[in-house]
């Protein structure tokens, strides 16, 4: 196991102290007020002519731990543990010890009960087998599928918790972020914080091994961000694998100090009597300090969305649009971005056998060199699937692949959702009015305590995870549709013939016929009709779907009650805009006034 050998020796940090002689400015401390490492690149002889300082791999070693220990630092005591690369149940012998302040460390054979005296192992950027080997030995109800995929379980929460999700509201987050009604950022402050990081930092150096990632974030090697995942569970470890971008050996060589941190302390609960506590859960973004803390659930799916809303803050501080989107490219370079909440079928439909994968899933950025996937795999709901219908997320469960919360031998309910139009063709204020209602469902497994599909308005497609007011983000992307000529369209891929319990769900053949339509162009030629009420502009044919289906009113029995859950429809649209309608953009709020003029009219 030569990725986690006891090789390297180990390591014990001083955060009051320059990491070393190289460490960059404000004396070797970091962001956070720790000590920040750079690590020096090999590149043969260039060490004294190039501006690299050739170091030896124990010397590169060292600086890796040196670089996790002031992760693992205590604020209060000011240290970090001592870190020892490897797995305790496998050292034969004690490790090579590394020198430090004029002290040697040696690895114990035996764990002692003071977490500050112990050393803690660090496994480090394990390879999926390995992960497999950690999960199966150690972890309850881990087990390895027939077609090779690690299925696992993730406690007693199976979904996101939002409610439990807390940002620190500083003088600069103050002033930048989305607060108050509608908003998805609930307020905690810096002590807290640092509570509830003290807490998970002291669980995690009380074990006798913890995980670590080193990846990136962001496709655009202009624009990506350095992630480390410390987390206690090896399957947490081989989802944030698959799930961010693996840096190759000389960009892990010379990764230095992460940008972001987590700090994934799964089952340990934080303290209820902490303030701000609702549950036995918290989920803390400090964007200052750069750094997030889990307590008290165990559902890896708080990683990955956590790190997005960590770029949905920074990503438009640089002017690049980030979106909660699938995407795609054609043969000829034209992109296409699918919208909408988990679990209604960007997965499905942005892998497309005719055009080129961009990114299946959720998040991408769109910068002024494109769009680029900000991670680096997939995470598809399992609920109906089915080799017929998704055949690639279907092949893609093999080995390495997480399956969280699966049950082995049947199928939970397919997910579905009220909607009043098949296909649309929006104007640019119509786009930005959708974009910032964002009317789609919550399906089961997504959020914690939904087990049926609610029809729910979602910000921006994603309102869970945006940092900033919707309007700043619908303003940007009509900024770059414009610029590029980009057309915005409105797809049912949920329900249709009436509301929830009747009426079936809209054939996936015919969505992609219809997404086929928008990729090769012939809709904009298409003939057209306007619908009452929201005034959408719906294509009279589209050829290999069924004509009746386009226009919604032609498939509900009861055409009273389609002129009732219109009206009613457009009503929730109405009420649900009011908390957008007060925020004025440029001088003459004009852009403001076309937005709320795009919506329904009764």
């Amino acid at each position: 196991m030569a990725t986690n050998g006891t090789e390297n020796g180990e390591f014990s940090f001083a955060a009051n102290a320059n990491a070393n002689a190289n460490a960059n400015t404000n004396g070797g401390k970091g962001r956070n007020g720790l000590a920040k490492i750079q690590t020096h690149k090999k590149k043969g002889d260039e060490g004294t002519q190039g501006g690299f300082a050739a170091v030896s791999e124990e010397e590169r070693q060292k600086q890796q731990l040196q670089s996790i220990s002031a992760s693992l630092a205590s604020l209060t005591r000011e240290t970090g543990p001592k870190v020892v690369k490897g797995d305790p149940a496998r050292k034969a012998e004690t490790p090579k010890h590394v020198t430090h302040h004029h002290h040697h460390h040696h690895a114990p054979t035996l764990s002692t009960s003071d977490s500050a005296l112990k050393f803690t192992h660090i496994l480090y950027n394990l390879s999926p087998g390995e992960l497999y080997e950690q999960a199966i030995k150690y972890e309850k109800g881990s087990f390895i599928t027939a077609s090779g995929a690690l299925a696992t379980l993730s406690g007693a929460k199976t979904g996101r918790s939002p409610r439990d999700k807390r940002v620190v509201k500083d003088e600069t987050t103050a002033d930048e972020l989305w607060w108050g009604k509608g908003s998805p950022n609930i307020e905690m402050d810096e002590h807290t914080f640092l509570v509830n990081r003290e807490r998970a930092v002291d669980y995690l150096c009380s074990l006798d091994k913890v995980f670590v990632n080193d990846q990136f974030l962001n496709w655009d090697p202009n624009h990506r961000i350095k992630v480390r995942i410390v987390s206690a569970r090896a399957y947490h470890s081989l989802f944030m694998h698959n799930m961010c971008i693996r840096p190759t050996p000389d960009e892990l060589e010379d990764f230095g100090t992460p940008d972001f941190t987590i700090y994934n302390a799964g089952q340990f609960p934080c303290n209820r009597y902490t303030h701000y506590m609702t549950s036995s859960t918290s989920i803390d973004l400090n964007l200052g300090r750069r750094e997030m803390v889990i307590l008290g659930t165990q559902y890896a799916g708080e990683m990955k969305k956590g790190l997005f809303s960590v770029m949905h803050y920074l990503m438009p501080k640089r002017q690049i649009l980030s979106l909660h989107s699938g995407c795609n490219m054609g043969k000829n370079g034209d992109v296409a971005l699918f919208f909408g909440l988990s679990g209604t079928g960007k997965t499905t439909l942005s892998t497309d056998h005719n055009r080129y994968l961009i990114g299946d899933d959720d998040e991408h950025c769109w910068s002024e060199n494109g769009v680029s996937n900000i991670e680096g795999g997939c995470y598809a709901k399992c609920i109906g699937l089915s080799g017929e219908k998704e055949p690639d997320i279907w092949n893609a469960i093999k080995f390495g692949t997480v399956l969280e919360n699966v049950v082995f031998d049947e199928h939970s309910r397919a997910e579905m959702w009220i909607t009043q139009i098949t296909l649309s063709q929006l104007s640019l204020a119509q786009t930005m009015y959708h974009f910032i209602s964002g009317y789609t469902a919550l399906v089961a497994g997504t959020e914690d305590g939904i087990k049926e599909p609610q029809a729910t308005f979602s910000a921006c497609f994603g309102a869970a995870f945006i940092m900033l007011h919707p309007t700043k983000y619908a303003a940007m992307l009509a900024e770059k549709m414009r610029k590029h000529g980009a057309t915005g369209w409105l797809v049912n891929t949920g329900w249709s013939g009436g509301s929830y319990g009747s009426g079936n769900r809209i054939k996936l053949a015919y969505t992609r016929k219809i997404i086929d339509a928008i990729h090769s162009g012939t809709l904009l030629d298409a003939n057209y009709a306007k619908t009452e009420v929201f005034g959408l502009d719906i294509p009279t044919g589209i050829e290999g779907v069924p004509s009746e289906i386009l226009d919604p009113v032609n498939t509900w029995s009861d055409k009273k009650a389609y002129k009732d859950t219109l009206l009613k429809l457009g009503g929730l649209f109405k009420k649900n805009f009011e908390v957008f309608s007060t925020y004025k953009i440029g001088a003459d709020n004009k852009l403001t006034e076309e937005i709320l003029a795009a919506g329904p009219n009764f």
